[in-house]
């Protein structure tokens, strides 16, 4: 299993060495990343945002060259687990959300 261009093993390491600790979010967010990359054309420029400033911003900075260094990742805290990736210069992207309803039949 594969999230983007790393080993599921390797994706935790480096998790645990940015993050500083392993966390959900950034398991789940990596998988959020992944599956929102799919859908972006290669070799393209985009930036992110990210709707919560926990966790997920980080598996965005790993996981893509955009950081909030750079310019590219905007964290809008929205209280949403969801992170949008769109193409730079012509706007059109995708959005994966965390949808926390569907959660209630899993229990704790």
């Amino acid at each position: 299993m594969n999230i983007c261009t790393y080993s599921y093993e390797e994706y935790l390491h480096l998790v645990k060495s940015f993050h500083g600790a392993l966390a959900p979010g950034l398991l789940i967010g990596g998988f959020m990343v992944d599956l929102a990359m799919k859908y972006l054309p290669d070799g393209e420029f985009f930036d992110a945002i990210c709707e919560t400033p926990v966790c997920l911003p980080d598996a965005v900075q790993i996981l893509t060259p955009c950081t909030i260094g750079n310019g590219w990742l905007s964290v809008a805290p929205f209280g949403k687990f969801a992170v949008t990736l769109y193409e730079k210069y012509a706007g059109a992207g995708v959005r994966v959300y965390l949808d926390t309803k569907k959660l209630d039949a899993w229990p704790a």
